[in-house]
């Protein structure tokens, strides 16, 4: 997973452990005060412990289920016996609170539990509440089911558009990735291509001079066998990378991370270092600069391509989102046998804010992820924000430029 995404993660989830802390105060006053108003009378007891319970399956976490389960037996069973032994006390105060929680707990369960039982739970969590007025009277509960109905209605809907919005996203992602790993695929093509070509062409030139007669030193000979040998390599390398990256994109198990035709659509133009240096050069607001490592050495095609879409992607986020940065340095290091790429800006963050779809970062991710590399993007500790990513390179290319 990438530093972006944990982080996302973290923030959701201190905002919602505060949310839940701040619920659970109010619910846990509300409740002691209607303890407290009737200290002594066990059967209003027992209802302020049906709500507590109802509240706690509202803000618990991972018992979720088990939560639930408590809180809807033991509010049916309350509603049951008030309404067999017709009991008055049985309409107190708490009365709401408990309502409240398992208002919570029903669009939590439309929210997030599987298709398969979401019906059944649903229905069960429903009844419990519109039945909670048989507690005083067939006639109440003829009064109150209808405004009942409408609260259940109306978690109902909350629930099942958080639903919605969670499959929504679901769905961008996989998309995202799906084409990044796509395009990736179809450079990778082109890479195979042209280290096939390049096998033709020496084996081509290594018949030609054999039936020409010319004498080859075992030296020359060794030269043009071993380049023979390193393009068929490296586009078997290629090959079984984009093959992986098709099966990937194309997994049964989730229809949405189906691949798209694309009708046929021209080749995305590989990116290299040349390229690299139009994009940084072309880049003038705010004006950035490339520094190369002088030992960077030849990079394996998949690995320049993937630095190009780094700094691409790197430099348009400055652009929409950093437009009052003085400077952007990018830089292309060797790390070990990796190559860092970095992006970095001096901008707070004010100015122009243009509209983003969200997902540049994530199909980066997903990219860099699939060589077997990292990304890293936030903030700098002296200010600014930075993209950095870590591409590995093989081992033998890495010894061979050295």
């Amino acid at each position: 997973m990438s530093d972006i995404g944990a982080r996302l993660d973290r923030i959701h989830s201190v905002g919602g452990c505060l949310l839940r802390l701040a619920y659970a105060g109010f619910a846990g006053l509300y409740l002691l005060g209607c303890a407290v108003s009737v200290l002594g009378e066990l059967g209003t007891l027992w209802l302020v412990a049906v709500a507590a319970v109802a509240n706690g399956a509202a803000i618990s976490g991972r018992r979720f289920a088990g939560w639930t389960f408590a809180a809807v037996s033991l509010s049916a069973l309350t509603t049951l016996y008030g309404g067999l032994a017709g009991v008055p006390e049985l309409g107190q105060p708490s009365l709401f609170a408990e309502i409240g929680g398992l208002l919570i707990v029903l669009a939590r369960t439309v929210w997030r539990t599987d298709r398969q039982r979401l019906v059944p739970t649903s229905v069960m969590i429903g009844a419990a509440i519109m039945t909670t007025p048989l507690r005083y009277s067939p006639l109440a509960a003829l009064l109150f089911t209808a405004p009942l109905g409408v609260t259940v209605a109306i978690a109902l809907g909350i629930g099942l558009y958080l639903r919605a919005v969670d499959a929504r996203r679901s769905r961008a992602l996989a998309a995202a990735r799906r084409d990044e790993r796509l395009e990736l695929a179809r450079d990778l093509h082109d890479f195979v291509a042209h280290h096939v070509t390049g096998i033709v062409v020496q084996a081509q030139a290594a018949r030609f001079t054999a039936g020409s007669g010319a004498a080859h030193s075992p030296e020359q000979l060794d030269a043009m066998l071993g380049g023979i040998e390193k393009a068929g390599t490296e586009a078997l390398t290629s090959m079984r990378r984009m093959v992986g990256l098709l099966r990937d994109a194309q997994h049964v198990d989730a229809p949405d991370g189906e691949a798209r035709g694309d009708g046929g659509a021209a080749t995305r133009p590989v990116g290299d270092l040349a390229r690299l240096r139009e994009l940084v050069d072309g880049f003038t607001h705010p004006p950035a600069a490339l520094t190369l490592a002088p030992d960077l050495g030849t990079l394996p095609p998949e690995v320049a391509t993937s630095a190009h879409r780094v700094v691409q992607e790197a430099l348009t986020n400055v652009r929409k989102h950093a437009a009052d940065a003085a400077t952007v340095q990018v830089t292309l290091v060797r790390v070990g046998h990796d190559v860092e790429v970095a992006v970095r800006d001096d901008g707070r963050g004010r100015g122009r804010r243009l509209p983003s779809g969200g997902f540049g970062l994530t199909g980066l991710s997903e990219r860099v992820g699939a060589l077997g590399g990292r990304l890293r993007a936030g903030p700098r500790p002296d200010g600014g924000w930075e993209v950095v990513a870590v591409l590995p390179v093989p081992d033998g290319r890495a010894a061979a430029d050295r």
